[in-house]
């Protein structure tokens, strides 16, 4: 079924969001639970397009899955891996589930795992995943268009990245986790959810140091050793980071819960910078608001703990109506400006020179008809209709649905009128319509 969002701008947003957990890290964590022969229960896991995608690749392995939507969590029961395999199908609808690969390693020692293949917002290569693991000791072939590798033991060894990959420093991490010995992981990722799959794998009887620092070691420990846990994940720094900007484009006060103000150290900087207030109201509370015409800020997207560049499609929204001129800078990736077109039609003043973008701020945007390109694209099209004159659709609404769960109820919740219909048939789903239009 194709949806598509009807969005009549103006709005100001206010009243109370929670926002959910941390997709990016729920999805390493579920892959995670292979290493474990038995039940492992998350909490806090979002019902998002993505984690029906990593459900199905630890059912194809042989895994059995409880997924209790109402208390959001998930029981895992890993006792019998059937398969080693993680088929194309699966692995090219979601980069993020290749990192089963280390997971697979880790248990099996053995695992053949389909290449993810292309990616909307430019070259994300696992060079760096198969090095690592070469160094570990794994044998790899690449056969058909599928990572083939195996070892009779993996030794801990040190690893050097080139960038701070995070699939990469996740992938190793898992593998490690068995090896004999220690490895350590030199200029490794320092994200948020970097530090929950490590504190996941401690709880279940890993010995893992670093985390969240450039350097990360990894005693490995006995497979046997690993044990049966319940753990609950962080809240996502970006679905609290789009909420942010939505409030505060529309000139609104929110106050949003279930929040790490620490994650969002960077990026509450810029919008602080921009005019916005940001108060803190409990250790997970902000209030969040904005009441003048918003100020031009200039930022380059970089690794944490810099500006998020799951962020940046965002805040241009924001800035194609703010005071002066503003210059983004995407170091991470080079087709990350895809909602730059879209955002044309509405009226912005975007030029964009490779891997920068200078937006002139206008008056107002006016609706228009918009395709989401990809998940934070799809995101910042929202945020720029609920800024607009007039009405805005915004289509292809499943690249949305990978990373925000119940997007409209909660922008529902603080006044939006948002709607999500059936392109084919128009109809409204009524179950969908809380805030009306």
């Amino acid at each position: 079924m194709t949806e598509k969002f009807k969005i009549i701008g103006g709005e100001t947003l206010k009243g109370e969001v929670s926002i959910g957990g941390a997709k990016n890290a729920v999805l390493k964590i579920l892959a995670a639970t292979v290493l474990v022969k038995g039940s492992t229960k998350i909490y806090n896991v979002p019902h998002l397009t993505d984690v029906d995608i990593i459900l199905s690749v630890l059912s194809e392995l042989g895994a059995k899955i409880k997924y209790n939507t109402e208390e959001k969590s998930v029981e895992v029961d890993a006792s019998e891996i059937s398969s080693i395999t993680a088929k194309y199908e699966l692995v090219s609808k979601m980069r993020a589930s290749f990192i089963i690969l280390g997971a697979l390693m880790s248990r099996c020692k053995e695992a053949i795992v389909a290449l993810p293949g292309g990616c909307a917002i430019g070259e994300r290569r696992v060079d760096f995943h198969i090095k690592g693991l070469e160094t570990l000791g794994a044998k790899i072939k690449i056969e058909n268009g599928y990572v083939h590798a195996k070892a009779s033991k993996l030794i801990g060894s040190d690893i050097y990245l080139d960038i701070p990959s995070v699939g990469a420093t996740e992938n190793l991490m898992l593998a490690a986790v068995t090896a004999e010995g220690s490895t350590r992981i030199q200029n490794a990722a320092r994200e948020p959810e970097i530090i929950d799959l490590a504190n996941f794998l401690n709880t279940i009887g890993a010995d893992i140091t670093g985390a969240g620092t450039s350097e990360i070691v990894i005693n490995g420990v006995k497979q046997d050793s690993l044990h049966s846990a319940e753990y609950t994940t962080i809240p996502d720094r970006i679905e609290a980071g789009t909420f942010m900007a939505a409030v505060v484009a529309t000139k609104g006060k929110a106050i949003i819960k279930n929040v790490y103000p620490a994650h969002l150290t960077f990026f509450n900087d810029k919008l602080i910078q921009m005019g916005a207030s940001i108060k803190l109201v409990e250790p997970t509370t902000i209030e969040v608001s904005s009441r003048n015409r918003l100020n031009s800020i200039n930022f380059v997207t970089q690794p944490y703990p810099g500006f998020p560049t799951d962020l940046q499609a965002i805040a241009m929204s924001l800035l194609t109506t703010a005071n002066g001129v503003g210059i983004i800078t995407e170091s991470l990736y080079e087709n990350r400006f895809m909602q730059v077109p879209d955002l044309r039609r509405m009226g912005a003043d975007i030029h964009q020179d490779r891997n920068h973008a200078i937006i002139k701020g206008v008056k107002k945007l006016e609706g228009a008809t918009v395709v989401a390109s990809d998940l934070r694209a799809g995101a910042a099209l929202v945020v720029a209709g609920l800024m607009a004159n007039g009405e805005t659709t915004v289509e292809k609404l499943h690249h949305i649905d990978r990373g925000y769960e119940d997007f409209e109820y909660k922008l529902q919740g603080l006044g939006a009128k948002i709607k999500r219909i059936n392109e084919e048939t128009m109809e409204v789903n009524p179950s969908v319509i809380k805030g009306g239009i």
